[in-house]
């Protein structure tokens, strides 16, 4: 056990699915698997172990921001021998070619922030998913039909919605990345998965747009996110 983590190392599987929101988990947990046991309550970052189609996996929320995300795949990793995360999460985006209730597979993560430099003494600004994992979750999407957009996302330390002057922030993202989007966590993910010799990826379903100016239904968030869900599951079962 951990500070943060009260199961037992044999109760975590070592394919692990991570939504932010620990009622997301317990959706999934309730919806997707079978057998399905709470094994983590500690601060309500539910973690939850079950199968999937035969397949054992645990699904544990992971919170806001790369501080959290840091903590929680960081004792996953090294505590419990964790050798994949895959990140569902949400986001906004910055392209007007990625619309709304679409989904991104992020390959590579910039941040304006110093999570490597507190983790590890490395400055350090952009970090790349597990390409053995990602590419394994692209080759699925296409047999299950569910597509995504491949490509880079900002991992921001504040939500940027709330920014007053969001194209200042546009104006000092560096102009060789193309940014597909904006979210909080994938950062810390794929560098922690770096740092200790492990396998991450990061699906994100598109929530908002700076293009489009449209209100979502509970009914149409919630289908574009259990097929967000369904491809992170299918892709579990074949790694």
């Amino acid at each position: 056990m951990t500070p943060h983590n009260e199961a037992k190392k044999e109760d975590i599987a070592n394919i692990v699915i991570m939504p932010g929101d620990p009622l997301r988990a317990k959706y999934i947990a309730e919806n997707f698997l079978e057998n399905a046991k709470l094994v983590n309550t500690v601060r309500n970052m539910f973690a939850y172990t079950g199968t999937y189609k035969g397949k054992r996996l645990t699904v544990m929320s992971h919170g806001m921001g790369m501080p959290s995300m840091g903590i929680y795949c960081y004792e996953l990793y090294k505590f419990y021998d964790v050798e994949k995360i895959i990140r569902i999460g949400s986001c906004g985006t910055f392209d007007k070619d990625i619309k709304v209730f679409d989904t991104i597979l992020v390959d590579r993560s910039y941040t304006e922030g110093n999570f490597a430099l507190a983790m590890n003494n490395e400055i350090c600004h952009l970090a790349d998913a597990s390409m053995e994992l990602t590419d394994k979750i692209e080759e699925v999407s296409k047999s299950i039909n569910i597509p995504v957009v491949r490509g880079t996302v900002l991992c921001n330390e504040y939500f940027d919605p709330y920014q007053e002057e969001i194209q200042k922030l546009f104006d000092r993202l560096p102009k060789d990345l193309k940014i597909l989007g904006s979210e909080m966590e994938a950062f810390a993910l794929f560098y922690t998965a770096k740092v200790l010799g492990k396998q991450a990826a990061c699906l994100l379903t598109v929530v908002d747009s700076i293009f489009e100016k449209k209100s979502i239904s509970t009914e149409e968030r919630q289908t574009s996110l259990n097929n967000m869900i369904t491809l992170a599951l299918e892709t579990a079962l074949q790694i």
